[in-house]
């Protein structure tokens, strides 16, 4: 029975026997082999690693066990983060499990509804602030120290430390590491900590390689690619709406030392590929997660594309964000109840296809 990311990788992660482990029995999520998507992709034998199937449906769980786990052992009296939504949701589902006071501070209506409901339903404290989540999480940091709370961010170390897991996962899953790994980048924690996972299991002699790290940012919120800051990221995938990524130094160190890259889509792209991934494999993702689907179509249309194996790291599910879905797809049209009604339908669709 899989027990969760800490007591899958003790030995690999910051706790000691003194560390209490507050745990969902995240981690241990499917990587699935992508041969229908794969044919748009010459030469390439392709997986996703579905980390919406984590308990609060997103990436966030592999380091926030870890984060509230110590938050607990060093007897913190709350814990704080800005978030555009995941973040939120897994904070305060961890802090629950802990029995902690949980404060999330949310840009003003930048947040997807389902990831809204999540924080609200675990208890925590939401603050709405008038700004951007960089603006958020400026001003969660200079509070921490004077409310003596713990930020439980990705500048949080043991967040990503807890997050590498997903690299290791990977390896242990293929027997060895992937050509290459294809990841979304919003403030960059988990392309710097998947890139640490795969560093440490190549130390210890456990793979042989490490994978090229293909990060993609949405265009309207592309700093690492602009090579500056974005004063007012736009963007429909709202996890990855980031100006200003607390962990650019770490995302920067992974692409230079993997011969990797950072890259842009546009929310067009993003949208394609999240409706490719849902149809054609049955993997229904938030838009930001689509991200490196829709990189490496692009770089396939370019010619830009390697052969190899790749590992798309699709960061949260769909049911984040059900608006995106409903921006481009109709409510279906209410119909007599009647198997003729059915039947015209099923004709018509069935010749359309």
């Amino acid at each position: 029975m899989w027990r969760g990311v800490i007591e899958e990788y003790r030995a690999h992660l910051p706790v000691t026997a003194r560390t209490p482990v507050v745990t969902l029995l995240e981690g241990g999520t499917p990587l699935v082999r992508a041969d229908r998507l794969a044919r748009h992709l010459p030469d390439v034998a392709l997986w996703l690693k579905y980390e919406g199937v984590n308990p609060t449906g997103s990436f966030k769980d592999r380091g926030m066990t870890v984060a509230i786990s110590k938050a607990l052992e060093d007897r913190s009296r709350a814990v704080v983060c800005a978030s555009t939504g995941n973040t939120a949701a897994s904070a305060a589902a961890y802090a629950a499990r802990a029995g902690l006071p949980c404060f999330v501070v949310v840009p003003a209506g930048g947040v997807a509804l389902g990831k809204m409901v999540q924080a609200l339903a675990h208890g925590a404290r939401v603050v709405a602030v008038r700004g951007s989540f960089d603006d958020a999480l400026r001003i969660v940091r200079e509070g921490v120290p004077r409310l003596q709370l713990t930020l439980v961010n990705s500048i949080n170390p043991y967040r990503l430390e807890g997050q590498k897991t997903g690299a290791f996962e990977i390896c242990d899953a293929l027997g060895g590491a992937p050509d290459a790994v294809a990841i979304p980048v919003g403030n960059a924690g988990n392309i710097t900590a998947y890139w640490r996972g795969f560093t440490e299991y190549h130390c210890a002699g456990v793979i042989d390689e490490r994978p090229r790290m293909w990060g993609f940012q949405a265009a309207g919120a592309a700093p690492l690619v602009l090579g500056h800051p974005v004063a007012h990221p736009d963007t429909i995938a709202s996890a990855i709406r980031i100006g200003r990524p607390a962990s650019w130094e770490g995302a920067e160190t992974a692409v230079r030392e993997s011969g990797g890259a950072i890259e842009a889509v546009s929310d067009a792209e993003l949208l394609a590929a999240q409706a490719l991934l849902a149809r054609e494999e049955g993997v229904f993702v938030e838009p930001s997660s689509a991200a490196p689907v829709a990189g490496l179509l692009k770089r396939a249309r370019e010619g830009r594309l390697a052969p190899g194996l790749v590992v798309c790291v699709l960061t949260g599910q769909g049911l984040k964000d059900p608006d995106a879905v409903l921006r481009t797809e109709r409510q279906p049209e209410p119909v007599p109840a009647t198997m003729e009604a059915l039947a015209h339908l099923v004709d018509a669709a069935l010749v359309a296809r």
